[in-house]
């Protein structure tokens, strides 16, 4: 069985088992729940930050372990004092080693964007991400029907939630929404987890010009980075990267300082938001 495969059929019983454990009506009671979201799609747009969304990730299938031990808490906020545009916490436990609890320690601690990475599957999922802080959904056109698609996003919205729709292929593109706002590239294969920068400049002029353009995976230098932002990135995300080191805050920090200074793009007021 191919690892996609392997992982959507562990969701979708992980998803079962959740509505039980825990019912929409629990999750509605949350805190967070009632929260206003923060725009990501305006985070990005902004002249003043890097566009950088800055992931915390344990580990992945490809790459197994990558920061046993790292603290959500200490990465985050250290991602935010570095100057990123905003964080992405990867919620999945059996293969990239995360939780539900990260994102919402992340949120405790962080006034920014927080996009839950998650392979959403369900308007279970959805709403469950609303109850743990997330401002913006994750949906992967490779793994959904375009119904799926609108309706998770339909939902998302309503709940005043945006949403990050991730292609992979470029026949992918027309699963998409028409209104489809925030649209990432994923360089990384998902048949065999291979990365390739080209496969994002490749596909960039097929997407919809009003469409905010993210770039994920494989942008291992700030060269990279002003590359992709020069060809129309508004968003880079980066995870590994920064969580291979020892100190990964440290490690964004310097990062964004020298994308800085080779795009001399503005260091903001107040990089703690």
């Amino acid at each position: 069985m191919k690892i996609l495969d392997e992982i959507i059929a562990h969701k979708k019983a992980e998803i079962q088992e959740n509505k039980e454990l825990y019912p929409v009506k629990l999750l509605e009671k949350s805190p967070f729940y009632t929260a206003h979201p923060v725009s990501l799609k305006k985070y990005l747009l902004r002249d003043d930050l890097p566009g950088i969304i800055a992931e915390f990730k344990r580990k992945s299938p490809s790459k197994g372990m990558i920061n046993e031990f790292a603290d959500p808490a200490d990465v985050c906020l250290d991602y935010m004092q570095a100057g990123a545009s905003a964080l992405s916490v990867i919620t999945d436990e059996k293969y990239f080693g995360g939780s539900k609890r990260d994102l919402q320690t992340a949120r405790k601690y962080n006034f920014c964007p927080i996009l839950r990475k998650e392979f959403i599957l369900d308007e279970y999922q959805v709403i469950e991400a609303r109850s743990t802080g997330a401002d913006v959904i994750l949906l992967i056109a490779e793994v959904l029907t375009p119904k799926e698609l609108k309706s998770l996003s339909y939902l998302a919205h309503s709940l005043q939630m945006e949403v990050l729709f991730e292609v992979h292929q470029q026949q992918s593109l027309g699963k998409l929404p028409p209104d489809a706002q925030i649209i990432g590239i994923n360089n990384r294969n998902l048949e065999n987890f291979d990365v390739s920068i080209d496969h994002s400049l490749n596909l960039l002029e097929k997407l919809p010009r009003q469409a905010v353009k993210i770039a994920e995976s494989g942008i291992d230098s700030p060269e990279t980075a002003f590359s992709l932002k020069k060809a129309g990135f508004s968003g880079l995300l980066m995870g590994e990267r920064f969580m291979r080191e020892a100190n990964p805050g440290k490690a964004c920090k310097l990062f964004i300082k020298r994308f800085r200074k080779i795009t001399q793009c503005p260091a903001s007021a107040n990089t703690t938001r």
